[in-house]
Order: C-alpha cells, then sequence, then structure tokens
C-alpha cells in the first residue's frame, strides 16, 4: 500500500512539472505585472501572525517534500460556541474573556524568515557524557511528563511557586503537560511557563494536547486562532493539513510550550467511533497518511516536535479508553496494512513521538498496546522502523486505572519499551516502583538508559537544551 501511494506522488510530481513548463512557456510568451500580493498564499491570523498576514510556504527542510497549495486562499475565522464537554475539553478552562487576554500581546512573524531548521542530531559520545553524570533517580524522572498539580498537590495550579520549585528539585522530571484548568490568560501562561522552565536544572518538554477542534486547550482559553476538527478539511488537500498545524504550532510556541501532542493519526474507520471521530484525519486510510505527513512537517516548520497518537490505531474502535478497557477484534495483520498506515507515513517524515494507545490487540492477549512488546519492540521500532521516544497515554485513564496499579503500569510499560511515562496519577510512587525494578534486576539500567539517550538527545536537537 505504502509503493502504491510512492507511485501516486511520482505521478503527481510528473503532472506537476509539466504545467509548470507550460506556465513558464506562456509568461515568456505574454509576461504579466507580478500581483501586489506575490506568489498565491494562506492567509493566516493568531498570536505570532498579523492579521490578513500571507504565509508562503518555501519548505522544511532539503530532503522534505512541501505540500502544495491547492491556489486557495485559506482564513481561519473563530467558529460559534465552544466544545461540547467531553473527556478531552477543559471544564475548568476560562472562557469568558478569552479573546482580550491575548489583544496586543501577539509578536509578528517574519515572513522572510526560513522555516525553522532543527539542530544536527546531538553527537551519541557528549549525550552519553551527559547521561554517565547523571543519577539513576535523574534518569527515571526524566522519562515521566507530569501535570503541575501531580508535583504540588493544587487542584489547579496556574502559576510556578515555592511548590513546583521544590517539586523539580526533588523529581527533576522530563516535562510538565497543562490543560486549561492551569490557564487564565495569556500573560499569566507565558510566566507560568517561563517560571516552571527556569525551576528545572535538567530542560523541560512543556506541551499540551492541542489538535484542533474539540482537543484544544488555547484556542478558548486564550484565544488562539480559531482551528475545527481535523476532519472537516479533509477534501482541502495536504497544504490545508500543512498550514493547520503550522498555525497551532506558532500559536503553542508563542506562549512558550515547545511539543505537541498531536496529530490523531488514527483512521476514522469505524462510523460508531465517537472517541476519535472527527479528531481523524480521514475515513480513508492512504487519504489520513498523506494528511497527517503533511501535518508533522507544519509541526516542525515552527520548531515544534510531534507526537503521532494513538499507536496501533484508536479509530476501529467503539469503546472510549477514558472509561474503561478497550479491545480491537481486527486481526493484527490487518491493522498493520490499513490503520498503521499513517503511523508509518507519518514516521517517514519525521514524527518525533509516538503515543501508545490503550487498546487491546485481541489476537495478542488481554494486554493493552503499552504493555506489549510485539507492538512496541517488533512492529513499531522492528517493521516501521522507529527510533524516536515511545509515550504512553495518560496513565490516569480508566482503562489503565481499573485494571492495574501504579507500580505494575510504570514497570511494565517501561519493560516494553515505553520511553516516557505520560501523567503517572502518582509520581513519585512512579519514580520508586522503577528504581526498585532496576534495584531486583526486572529492568536493567542500560534499558533506563535507553530511553534517557532519546529524550536527551531530543531535547538538543530542537534547541530545548545545550550540552
Amino acid at each position: 500500500m505504502i509503493e502504491k501511494l510512492k507511485n501516486r506522488k511520482v505521478l503527481l510530481c510528473i503532472v506537476a512539472i509539466s504545467v509548470l513548463l507550460i506556465i513558464a512557456v506562456l509568461v515568456i510568451i505574454n509576461p504579466e505585472k507580478p500581483s501586489p500580493d506575490g506568489p498565491t498564499s494562506i492567509t493566516v491570523s493568531g498570536p505570532g501572525f498579523e492579521s490578513g498576514q500571507p504565509f508562503l510556504q518555501n519548505g522544511t527542510d532539503g530532503n522534505s517534500e512541501t505540500p502544495s497549495q491547492d491556489g486557495t486562499e485559506l482564513s481561519y475565522v473563530s467558529e460559534n460556541g465552544s466544545p461540547e464537554e467531553d473527556p478531552y475539553s477543559d471544564p475548568n478552562g476560562d472562557t469568558e474573556n478569552s479573546v482580550s487576554d491575548i489583544s496586543g500581546n501577539s509578536e509578528e512573524s517574519d515572513t522572510d524568515e526560513p522555516f525553522f531548521v532543527p539542530d544536527p542530531p546531538a553527537q551519541t559520545d557528549s549525550v552519553d557524557a551527559y547521561i554517565a553524570n547523571m543519577t539513576l533517580h535523574e534518569k527515571v524522572c526524566q522519562m515521566i511528563i507530569a501535570t503541575p498539580a501531580s508535583l504540588t498537590g493544587e487542584r489547579k495550579p496556574k502559576s510556578a511557586g515555592v511548590l513546583l520549585q521544590s517539586a523539580l528539585t526533588v523529581y527533576p522530571v522530563g516535562g510538565l503537560i497543562f490543560d486549561g484548568g492551569n490557564i487564565s490568560s495569556g500573560d499569566q501562561l507565558k510566566k507560568f511557563l517561563t517560571d516552571a522552565q527556569g525551576y528545572s536544572q535538567i530542560p523541560l518538554f512543556l506541551t499540551l494536547d492541542e489538535e484542533g477542534g474539540r482537543v484544544t486547550r488555547l484556542q478558548n482559553t486564550v484565544g488562539t486562532t480559531q482551528i475545527g476538527p481535523m476532519y472537516d478539511y479533509h477534501e482541502l488537500g495536504t497544504g490545508v493539513a500543512f498550514t493547520n498545524a503550522m498555525v497551532i504550532a506558532a500559536d503553542i510556541k508563542s506562549y512558550g510550550f515547545n511539543m505537541d501532542l498531536a496529530p490523531v493519526a488514527d483512521v476514522w474507520s469505524n462510523p460508531e467511533n465517537t472517541v476519535i471521530g472527527d479528531r481523524a484525519y480521514s475515513t480513508d486510510y492512504i487519504e489520513a497518511s498523506e494528511l497527517v505527513s503533511a501535518a508533522v512537517q507544519g509541526f516542525h516548520s515552527q520548531g515544534i516536535p510531534c507526537c503521532l497518537k494513538h499507536f496501533p490505531g484508536h479509530g476501529d474502535s467503539s469503546e472510549d479508553s477514558h472509561y474503561g478497557a478497550v479491545y480491537i477484534y481486527k486481526p493484527l495483520a490487518d491493522i498493520k496494512a490499513e490503520e498503521c498506515l499513517p503511523f508509518a507515513l507519518g514516521i517517514n517524515a519525521g514524527a518525533d513521538c509516538v503515543m501508545m494507545g490503550h487498546l487491546i490487540i485481541s489476537e495478542l492477549g488481554d494486554d493493552p498496546a503499552l504493555f506489549s512488546k510485539t507492538l512496541i519492540r517488533d512492529v513499531l521500532r522492528g517493521e516501521l522502523g522507529f527510533k524516536g521516544i515511545v509515550m504512553t497515554d495518560s496513565l490516569q485513564m480508566k482503562a489503565m486505572t481499573d485494571y492495574y496499579g501504579v507500580s505494575d503500569i510504570a514497570v511494565r510499560s517501561v519493560d516494553a519499551g515505553c520511553d516516557i511515562l505520560l501523567m503517572p496519577s502518582d509520581v513519585p510512587f512512579t519514580v520508586k516502583a522503577i528504581e526498585d525494578a532496576v534495584s531486583a534486576g526486572v529492568i536493567t539500567e542500560s534499558r533506563i538508559d535507553e530511553s534517557v539517550r532519546r529524550i536527551i538527545s531530543l531535547k538538543v536537537k530542537y534547541g530545548i537544551m545545550q550540552l
């Protein structure tokens, strides 16, 4: 299927080149004065963009194919109403005075600047030397992305105070994840992130779930660019998928975030699926693959690492893992040929992280995907060749907490090959469980080093930290 897709792209390239040659001949025969607006552009607005300013796509890097535009001018406008309440929206987010919170605070982006180019991969020797000077406790803590509340004991902290500073000293986690309950205004959010980063001796991933549509932390709290669910754009092509991701990345970056837990690589293959539904880019495997690949490049154009989710594909389920166990009864061979296709192309486009879904593949037994060495080591790393960070989904979801203890989740997911544990309910207990497993020989310290090497390397690549 991937080979078929590649042949399709080659054919499109040939057609595109032919069209360009015809245009060149017409220009020579009958030259026209260039439009005052310059080349075909896409108009975007929001933090980091002057209202109505055109953004020209110049490519992401020398090795990536930039999705072409359809000749359409796109302008994002505010949608009526706020997202429906569901497990993904933030009922504690302040939406009343959202737009005024950031008025006058956005910074203009210079369209003459090239896209962000990440630093060359960190030399293995320098990363290894850094890790060699870390304690086991520091290394294990780096494998956790926590909520501020789980570190401070506060319900919905909105500032980085003494409690967070003290917690980051004792538990130097790899990152923090924020939701609408941590946000009251644009200035408050910027200060929160800046202060938190300043308290950490090892620079933090500062992340959130910002997909567009009903899964947003910023659109209805600080008034970032209104972008709808990704499925609404599936007929508009890769150019729009690229731009949506680019705008989201620019928006979150303007407040201090340095990672986004998006895009959704699930395919809406089951019409009864509501947990994914219109969060997916398409109901078609090939179309979703093209759009997800373009979105990865869009995030990277603004220097934001991104995360494909929820491997090996949540779109064919009808249950919601927020509320209980989710089984996938499709044969593994079909899952790899269909549901995994957007992950494969997203990985080929350079996706930095892959999030494991809380899914049970019935053919493999009763263990969820994050405990499966078959899915992580054999399929994801072996067959798909993924070399980046493997992350769990939130460990506070009932698909986990109703069936497994904190220590069991931590040890089994790390043993299976997960690099980052997302949102454990008890950070101290999680850290101790992994440290005890290393002491008992259940997990080797070299296995811990593998994950920390990936984490530190990614932070160096995007300039989050320097060695």
